[in-house]
């Protein structure tokens, strides 16, 4: 792999040693000499450095105002780091790329789509789909990076960096201990974005450095060393106006030699005459006043291209060839305002720039950013950077001109996948009420509303499209606006408003087949919200027979997806399974289909999980998150994650389990956040730990309203259970029942509860609803095949009949199932039944095995409980000793956290082990972070030394 870093600290040279090429992102020059006065920050960015070098991980932020000299501590450290034998790459935030994903580091690695390297190739083409497979795609390429070499990642400037470029360093800071790798960044103490104030509590405080004015006497060492002598009064008093700033002092210095205005001689250096600037904008100044002419207008739109920017850009922006450009740029060269890096070019330092850019009045400045935007998309250059020059000049600047119109057109699809902010922005400018309508109006609203409902505005999306369907004329625009018209009351839970606009949309003159099905797709939808099982399968099979004949796939695999879906709100796994099956060959590779398999195969792995096919259904599902991963579809990767979550937890991997659920809350969708949180919630709950029980209730507490409507219980069964469980831990057991008694009788999840619910109401002496809910047991269908599910017939029967013998049965068919916890609590309740029968030998017996299987899970309030219930009826269990877990040590190692060591212990990166194991990259990480607290480590070269050194080897092959 060609490994890409920044230049060493020495000026003009081109290559570090073994071939390794520069960074295309210019490393600024700063102030010569601005370490002078840092030793204690020196001192700690080295012994960064050198635990880097011996593979230990680490993040480092340096945090100052302006020109206080955190480029050039930095700087240190790259070189450093190269003379280490480090790979060092550079990236560093812009100001007009706030709202571009990822700018600081795919300029880091130098990522493009032309790029010869598959990686970097990868990764530019994903950048143009979606931010979120983006960032995937490079945090795997930095494990792979570190995996060969340790390597120091800097994001200077990171006050300008974009949330995602700041998200991917935040997640590198908060598991450096994994990788080889320094992950280090500069940046302003305002503004105070809240991403950045996340960054400053995910360093360790001694690596938090914070560039306060250089005293008095490293500000003499400044001057001398700049000046070339020991400074005079004047002098001296020149450079206490700096404020201890290194930039200051500095440009003050450049701008007194280049005016003949420093005297030098064997006493030192002294101000000669009048001129001294007065301000470091002055200084600034004076060094841009010493431009030619032409070298000056050069500059000053290279300014509106940001901090780097590339000759052909600068030549399509000025309208001239890139040849007439050379003698002004070599004259800024010489001026020191540009530097030259490989492929481009960068100003010296940000404030240069600022200043250039700030001394143009406004209005000529959005009015040459148009124009800009204009040039580079006649030259080619890609959406972002158009649309870059856009959002500088304001949304509102070019809205009349006919060419913005059409490339929003053409631009708007890529945008929103990628910066969807900008897009909306450039959009609702684009469509404001009163601007004249054409047909690219209506279809620049139709783009408006996908992004609105992208950023949760899904009330300002619903009425835009209600005021463009009037004006769609293209039948394909009108299904498109009703699709997300349609999406925008599910959302809302208001499904019932957009049931009469589909009518009226179905009844519509002019639709072919394949329109009117795309339209029953959506009103079928919209009716399985709602809890009308019969009327959406309705729609679902009209949608069938209309594309009959015009054998639209997208619309056969939705429709046989949804009807699959219903046989399982129905209760009829098996059958939802088969149905599911008959689709299989109506998948293609377009982009819409894309989405469309991870609905299938989310719905296949729901399926599995319900039939106890457990193994498959992790696969399904682990597989469904490396896709929707790697193709940034949040929506999807919530699922398969919520889905993942709650197989774990039926099974009993609840370490696991809690794995997955750690990294949810970075793709949140309120219903996949309710049964994760819910999932997580119970964990906690059974372990006895009520303050992370709490945590995760809170956490879905602004959704938990909704538990109210019958139809979200459908998707918020384990936050339900999580809730029931908690009150009854307060001794509330009226709540408690009272949460779990749903009326509804086709939820699909309540098969999940039933048994707990009887053993409150039977606990409370409610026989009539134990009875109730025991029918409502005996009534789900697939028994036979299903054996979780006679497990809980059994359970419930066994329960209220007071039957030893069906709960026994009930544990047999639940071990058959893999299901722990409930084969766990039916044992407990056969074991207190046949302690109060007095046939304590039997008690002993099962209460025992409840023990082992509470134990495994750590379920300590249920050991608590199983003990207090025997205990009160004259039956005691085995020594307590047996109940104890290990916490810390080998032996506190789960079964997949002791296969990742072992991984480890073979020097694979996570990308490799989570291939290997078919995990996700995000879960391998929580995984090895796991397992570094667990075994009191802080490096996963330790974890490879401890496994070398340990006495028992075989616990590798658990």
């Amino acid at each position: 792999m060609d490994i890409i870093v920044a230049p060493p600290a020495a000026p003009g040279a081109d290559r570090y040693p073994g071939g390794v090429a520069k960074s295309s992102r210019p490393v600024p020059t700063a102030p010569r000499g601005a370490v002078v006065g840092r030793d204690v920050e020196l001192a700690r960015l080295h012994g960064a450095v050198a635990e880097l070098a011996v593979g230990r991980g680490g993040a480092v932020l340096v945090e100052g105002e302006p020109g206080i000299g955190k480029s050039e501590l930095l700087r240190a450290a790259a070189a450093a780091a190269d003379v280490a034998g480090c790979q060092v790459f550079w990236g560093a935030g812009d100001p007009l790329g706030t709202a571009f994903p990822l700018r600081s580091l795919v300029d880091a690695f130098a990522v493009r789509e032309s790029a010869p390297e598959p990686w970097r190739a990868e990764v530019a083409r994903a950048l143009r789909r979606s931010a979120v497979a983006a960032a995937e795609l490079l945090l795997a390429l930095v494990d792979e990076v570190c995996a060969a070499r340790p390597a120091l990642l800097v994001v200077d400037d990171l006050q300008w960096a974009d949330e995602a470029t700041v998200g991917v360093w935040h997640r590198l800071a908060g598991t450096v201990e994994q990788r080889s790798l320094l992950v280090a960044g500069g940046m302003r103490p305002v503004p105070r974005r809240d991403d950045l104030k996340a960054l400053r509590r995910a360093v360790d405080p001694g690596r938090m450095l914070g560039l306060g004015p250089l005293p008095a006497a490293a500000v003499t060492a400044l001057v001398t060393a700049l000046a070339g002598g020991a400074p005079g009064e004047r002098l001296r008093a020149l450079a206490a106006g700096a404020a201890g700033n290194p930039l200051y002092v500095t440009e003050l210095v450049a701008a007194l030699d280049r005016g003949g205005a420093l005297a030098r001689g064997a006493s030192g250096a002294e101000v000669a005459g009048a001129g001294a600037p007065a301000s470091l904008g002055e200084a600034i100044a004076d060094r841009l006043d010493f431009l030619p002419g032409p070298a000056r207008e050069v500059v000053e739109a290279a300014a509106l291209l940001g901090e780097e920017f590339s000759a052909a850009g600068l030549a399509a922006i000025m309208h001239r060839p890139v040849a007439s450009l050379l003698p002004a740029l070599a004259d800024a060269r010489a001026a020191g305002v540009l530097v030259d890096v490989r492929q481009a070019l960068g100003f010296r330092h940000p404030l240069i720039r600022a200043a250039l850019y700030d001394g143009l009045p406004a209005t000529v400045r959005a009015a040459w950013h148009v124009e800009a935007a204009r040039a580079l998309d006649a030259a080619g250059a890609p959406v972002e950077a158009v649309a870059r020059q856009l959002q500088a000049a304001g949304p509102g600047q070019a809205i009349g001109d006919e060419w913005l119109l059409d490339w929003l057109v053409d631009a708007s699809p890529v945008l929103l996948n990628t910066t969807a902010g900008v897009a909306v922005e450039l959009l609702e400018a684009a469509t404001q009420p009163g601007r004249p309508r054409d047909a690219r109006q209506v279809i620049l609203s139709s783009w408006l509303a996908e992004g609105l409902v992208q950023l949760g505005r899904a009330e300002d999306a619903r009425r835009l499209v209600e005021r463009a369907l009037p004006e769609a004329d293209d039948p394909d625009l009108f299904v498109a606006l009703h699709r997300t018209l349609s999406r925008c009351h599910r959302i809302s839970l208001r499904s019932d408003a957009g049931l009469p606009e589909l009518d009226r949309a179905l009844a519509t003159p002019g639709l072919s087949n394949g329109h009117r099905a795309r339209l029953r797709i959506q009103a079928g939808r919209c009716h399985q919200v709602r809890g009308d099982i019969e009327a959406a399968e309705r729609a679902a099979r009209q949608a069938l027979a209309e594309v009959g004949a015009d054998g639209d796939l997208w619309v056969t695999r939705s429709a046989l997806n949804d009807l699959a879906n219903l046989k399982y709100e129905r209760g009829d796994a098996l059958g939802a399974l088969k149905l599911l099956d008959q689709g299989d060959v109506l998948v293609d590779a377009d982009a819409e289909s894309a989405d469309l398999r991870l609905e299938t195969q989310l719905i296949r792995g729901t399926l599995l999980r319900a039939l106890d096919r457990t193994e498959e259904a992790e696969a399904v599902l682990r597989q469904a998150q490396r896709l929707a991963d790697r193709t940034g579809n949040r929506l999807r990767l919530a699922r398969a994650l919520s889905s993942l979550v709650r197989l774990l937890y039926d099974t009993g991997r609840w370490d696991d389990a809690l794995a997955e659920a750690g990294i949810v809350e970075e793709i949140w969708f309120p219903w996949d956040r309710d049964q994760v949180e819910g999932a997580a919630a119970l964990v906690a709950l059974h372990r006895g730990d009520g303050a992370t029980a709490r945590r995760h209730l809170a956490a879905a507490e602004p959704h938990a309203e909704r538990l109210d409507d019958l139809v979200a219980v459908n998707v918020a069964g384990y936050l339900l259970m999580a809730r029931a469980q908690h009150r009854e831990q307060s001794g509330a057991l009226d709540d408690a029942l009272a949460i779990l008694r749903i009326d509804a009788a086709d939820v699909q999840e309540m098969e999940a509860w039933l048994a707990d619910a009887v053993r409150l109401a039977v606990l409370k002496g409610d026989v009539a609803t134990a009875r109730q809910l025991t029918g409502r047991a005996e009534a789900l269908p697939s028994q036979d095949v299903v054996p979780h599910r006679h497990g809980v017939v059994l359970h419930c029967q066994g329960l209220l009949d007071g039957d030893p013998a069906a709960l026994e049965h009930a544990a047999d068919r639940y071990e058959q199932a893999g299901r722990p916890l409930p084969r766990a609590q039916a044992l407990e309740a056969a074991a207190v039944l046949l302690a109060g029968s007095g046939e304590p030998a039997a008690a002993r017996r099962h209460g025992n095995a409840a023990l082992r299987a509470y134990t495994a899970l750590g379920a300590t309030w249920d050991i608590t409980r199983l003990r207090g219930a025997l205990r009160a009826r004259g039956a005691r269990l085995g020594a307590r000793a047996a109940e104890r877990t290990a916490a810390t040590g080998w032996n506190a190692l789960t079964p997949t956290e002791a296969k990742v060591v072992g991984q480890l212990a073979q020097g694979r990166s996570n990308p490799q082990i989570a291939a290997e194991l078919t995990l996700s990259r995000r879960t391998v990480e929580t995984h090895v972070s796991h397992i570094l607290r667990k075994l009191g480590l802080t490096s996963r070269v330790d974890i490879i030394v401890a496994v070398a050194d340990r006495d028992r080897p075989g616990l590798l092959r658990r």
